[in-house]
């Protein structure tokens, strides 16, 4: 037996001018292994049934042929085995993580169908879907057998991420060269999934999620835990396909009337082949694909940990860490996604999406080499899901362009800079306002102020050029000043280029 890791397949795209990393298993111990693309070669040994080398850096371009070679002598014979990989194109790679918003397949998305028909591969992307599996067990590695890189095309690209290919379309076309996307996502998973357990164990904060893990499981077998789970995944596809079925009939229908007739969607049950479980899609899915050479991370999630906003920060920073750390460069970029505006209509405004998103812009103002796409507008009311995922994923190629390019992008809407409390009010300012703003309603909406009791209430905004001075009868003496503190309020501020004003907080 001789293999690369599933990840390496025909039509793959390697990343540029960086160190390339190839790795597999094989039987024959001590075997020599040659990798050839172009005028490059690489060779290694095989150690306790695992080989990996690494191939010099090589510019855009491409077709290539990859071969790699496993020879092994003695005892006066020699035997070898082959593999070929064909298309290969050299280019920019990006990570796709997160949860369902990253994971929304380009079929499903606004537009998604009209661009599906006359794709082809012409757009210059590429992806690799790792497979799916929350557990690793015959159908994992069946699953990853049967995994491979798309070219873009009608079919193919139908199950993609709409998000990751709106940002590598609009890459590809700006850089003239090939992008390729590694989908690593799951709709409904927290960050606590996507890490390791001592990362969860590192902290007071975080350690929560591994403590109701064990309270979840505790007196149950792993053969039980493994016997719930599958017989909640049998209920689970018979209930999405009546949802499926009842969606085609009646387009538009509400999630209400959806759970009024096809019954109400349950979670899998916790243990540990639930995809859902700390850590567990860490080890079944990112780890099958580390350490492929990348350029960096696209994140989209949060959506998932509003029930524990308050150590978001520390659970996602630790995230970022530990990633760069696996590809062993802690320098990798690391691009998110704010979370847009959301509410559903039978809730309450909890307001814990507003720490979520400040978590995920303390992150960005906090943590070297990010970026942060700031889509406030680009929720829906009602929808968890929101299907206008063309600005998501431009945003974040500006991002990329001005961060990891060095591309004069205009990648940034206001963010908030300082305040000077004066004149019985508050005069804000704001990077990425040179040129003002645009009101978006019919006047300017989601300001507060509040005094030393924190008590928030609407201001009066006054926009002077770059500047913003908010004022209030009801706060004659303002400490305290917050913009969109909302789960969900239509924003009303943007910059010139169309990018929203991002919420904000002085309180905390």
């Amino acid at each position: 037996m001789f293999r690369a890791a599933y990840i390496f397949s025909s039509d793959m795209v390697l990343q540029r001018d960086k160190n390339i990393t190839v790795w597999g298993e094989s039987d024959a111990e001590g075997a020599e292994v040659t990798a050839h693309i172009g005028e490059n070669s690489a060779r290694t040994k095989v150690t306790d049934g695992k080989w990996r080398l690494t191939l010099p850096p090589m510019p855009a371009g491409g077709p290539y042929t990859l071969e790699l070679f496993c020879k092994l002598s003695g005892n006066g014979t020699a035997s070898s085995d082959t593999i070929r990989f064909e298309n290969v194109m050299i280019g920019e790679v990006w990570l796709c993580g997160g949860q369902s918003n990253m994971e929304l397949e380009l079929q499903n998305c606004k537009g998604g169908k009209d661009i599906l028909s006359s794709l082809t591969p012409d757009c210059n992307v590429r992806f690799y879907y790792t497979p799916k599996k929350s557990y690793i067990d015959e159908s994992h590695a069946a699953a990853e057998k049967a995994s491979h890189w798309s070219l873009a095309g009608r079919e193919e690209s139908a199950a993609w991420s709409a998000v990751g290919f709106f940002f590598a379309r609009k890459l590809a076309a700006d850089l003239g060269i090939t992008v390729g996307l590694i989908g690593c996502n799951w709709g409904g998973t927290s960050a606590s999934a996507w890490v390791d357990r001592d990362t969860l164990a590192d902290s007071r904060m975080t350690v929560p999620y591994l403590e109701d893990f064990a309270a979840a499981v505790k007196g149950k077998s792993e053969a039980q835990q493994i016997k719930e789970y599958d017989e909640w995944a049998e209920r689970h596809a018979a209930w999405w396909k009546r949802v499926s079925d009842f969606m085609e009939k009646n387009p538009g229908v509400s999630w209400d009337v959806i759970n009024k007739t096809c019954g109400e969607y349950t979670a899998p049950p916790m243990g540990i082949k639930c995809e859902t479980r700390p850590c567990g899609l860490y080890e079944s899915m990112l780890m099958r694909v580390c350490p492929y050479t990348l350029r960096g991370f696209l994140y989209y999630q949060g959506e998932s940990d509003d029930h524990r906003p308050d150590s978001y920060y520390k659970l996602f920073t630790s995230l970022i860490s530990l990633w760069r750390e696996r590809w062993g460069d802690d320098t990798l970029p690391f691009i998110l996604t704010q979370l847009p505006m959301y509410k559903s209509a039978s809730d309450p405004d909890y307001k814990h999406w507003c720490i979520i998103r400040e978590a995920q812009m303390k992150a960005f103002r906090t943590v070297k080499n990010t970026g942060i796409a700031v889509t406030t507008d680009c929720g829906e009311f009602d929808n968890i899901h929101p299907v206008d995922k063309l600005p998501v994923g431009e945003r974040l190629c500006l991002q990329a362009e001005k961060l990891v390019y060095g591309m004069d992008a205009d990648a940034f809407g206001p963010l908030f800079r300082d305040l000077v409390y004066k004149d019985g009010g508050a005069l804000l300012s704001f990077d990425h306002a040179e040129k003002g703003f645009d009101l978006h309603t019919d006047t300017v909406t989601g300001f507060e102020l509040a005094g030393a009791d924190k008590n928030f209430v609407p201001a009066k905004a006054d926009i002077r050029g770059s500047e913003i001075f908010l004022s209030s009868p009801d706060v004659p003496d303002p400490q305290y000043v917050r913009y969109d503190w909302s789960n969900w309020i239509v924003p009303s501020l943007f910059g010139k280029n169309g990018i929203p004003l991002a919420p904000f907080t002085t309180e905390r």
